[in-house]
């Protein structure tokens, strides 16, 4: 049960409901129940190992508070790690060197919450958040419903204190809820949805296409995953803010970045901003004048971004493309940083012209190292595969073969009927408009304000909720008729 699922669209108001009228020692106690019977629906047979990673961390916790707190915190770190290195590592290896261990099955948001707990064990060892005795509250923590399959990751000294206040039900604040919702759920199934159908039929057979065929699969894979997880994120807010508890955001309209060092302060915003304060700030700072013999006191940031991009290539997935993808982004960074250096700091108001061109090289290296991600996530496709379908979009540009690929690869992959065909295309064009039109206006009229306040003040913003909702009623139709697939958001996989 995904956050976009029909069984969500129940359960929600009902936990919402029924938390909100408990007497206030309760609620903990019943929203963890909550929340355990959503994971025992979503993945019931990893359960086990994700309650036991919770309770590992509450005792790392309360041993981070004596005099040993260092060592109880590397050993912690290192532990925790470990842990999720085996699930995300250990069936590659297993396979690559033949151990004959049996099948190791991944838990479901495994990489989520143990870099919530990471990050809590850090905070709590440096003073910045106190240590959670309380079991329920740390336990809540880290499996809080809206957030255990695909974050966003949260830190505790933001949430453990939310959730441990009372909540009582308020007007205004669920109907910003509810409008988020509908924007969250809008992206995942209308606009996501309906690009995962072409995505899905053009990578596994990309041999069988031609160049502008797969142009534009990686374009619809780009959108794709920026809908799909940012609708995924705004309906978990949606989903806390409908109990009184505020999440980070997650995304703020990356394709409007102008370099790439906006776009990752705008793209998965609670995973780059973790890297940032606990990979390269710690390395940034670090002495390492004994390592390097008195030749260098720090490391230059340039060394610090490619081990922060290899470290988050290695955290979506254990192939070679998704490497390579964390490799692209620490060029485009660094690269970034030299032309800085030589040119000077890019003016902070520029031509509209030359702002979009801006907005227009990212966008086309972000699509470009998306095919290496698409790749790493398709199963049976290797390293290779990536460099053969960046190969073949400059073969075979042929305008009539271009149209009838775009007809048949409907045909095959949702309906096989014309009048179908021309309405899935329709519908993704009207789609994307509106939540393009969305997104233009979160940017340059509001200033990325957050979502529910930039929906809240569009002109017409019943209009916009009613469109919402008939987007997401047709998607769900449209679904049913030929395209199903998982209610997770794609990141519930990493």
């Amino acid at each position: 049960m995904g956050l976009s699922s029909v069984g969500f669209f129940v359960f929600l108001p009902v936990v919402a409901a029924l938390y909100l009228h408990l007497p206030h020692r309760f609620q903990p106690v019943f929203l963890l129940a909550a929340s355990w019977a959503f994971y025992l629906m979503a993945a019931p047979g990893m359960f086990a190992v994700t309650l036991g990673i919770t309770v590992l961390a509450y005792l790392l916790a309360r041993g981070v508070e004596s005099s040993h707190r260092v060592a109880w915190l590397r050993g912690g770190v290192v532990l925790l790690l470990l842990i999720l290195a085996f699930f995300k590592y250990g069936q590659a290896l297993n396979r690559t060197w033949g151990l004959g261990l049996p099948a190791i099955a991944f838990p479901l948001g495994i990489s989520f919450y143990t870099f919530a707990a990471i990050s809590y064990l850090i905070d709590a060892a440096r003073g910045d958040c106190p240590v959670e005795k309380n079991f329920i509250i740390h336990a809540l923590y880290l499996l809080f419903f809206p957030i255990v399959t695909s974050g966003p990751i949260c830190r505790a000294g933001q949430l453990m204190p939310q959730l441990a206040a009372e909540h009582r039900f308020d007007r205004q604040r669920t109907v910003d809820a509810l409008r988020l919702f509908a924007l969250g759920t809008f992206k995942a199934i209308a606009v996501a949805k309906t690009l995962s159908v072409l995505v899905q039929q053009v990578f596994p057979n990309y041999r069988s296409y031609g160049g502008w065929m797969l142009i534009l699969a990686a374009v619809a894979y780009t959108l794709y995953l920026y809908f799909d997880f940012s609708g995924y994120s705004e309906a978990a807010r949606a989903a806390a803010l409908m109990m009184g508890i505020q999440l980070p955001e997650n995304f703020k309209t990356p394709f409007f970045a102008t370099n790439f060092s906006g776009f990752w302060n705008r793209w998965h915003i609670s995973f780059s901003s973790w890297l940032q304060d606990y990979l390269f700030m710690p390395l940034a700072w670090a002495d390492v004048s004994r390592l390097t013999r008195g030749r260098l006191q720090r490391l230059p940031v340039g060394g610090c971004l490619l081990c922060v991009f290899l470290v988050s290539g290695f955290w979506h997935g254990n192939t070679l493309p998704f490497v390579l993808w964390g490799l692209l982004q620490a060029v485009y960074r660094i690269g970034e940083e030299l032309l800085h250096r030589r040119l000077g700091k890019p003016k902070k108001k520029a031509p509209a012209r030359v702002l979009w061109g801006k907005r227009a090289v990212v966008f086309v290296l972000w699509t470009f190292s998306m095919v290496f991600f698409c790749v790493g996530s398709t199963g049976g496709m290797t390293i290779g595969d990536c460099f053969g379908y960046l190969a073949g979009c400059v073969q075979g540009l042929s305008p009539a073969r271009f149209a009838g690929e775009l007809y048949q690869v409907i045909y095959d992959g949702f309906y096989p009927h014309a009048l179908m065909v021309a309405g899935y295309y329709a519908f993704v064009v009207l789609a994307l408009t509106l939540a393009f039109r969305l997104d233009w206006y979160r940017n340059f009229s509001c200033k990325n304000r957050p979502a529910e306040q930039a929906l809240a003040a569009m002109p017409r913003q019943r209009l916009i909720c009613y469109l919402l909702v008939a987007f997401i009623l047709i998607g769900l139709i449209l679904e049913s008729g030929g395209f199903g697939g998982s209610n997770f958001s794609a990141y519930a996989g990493f």
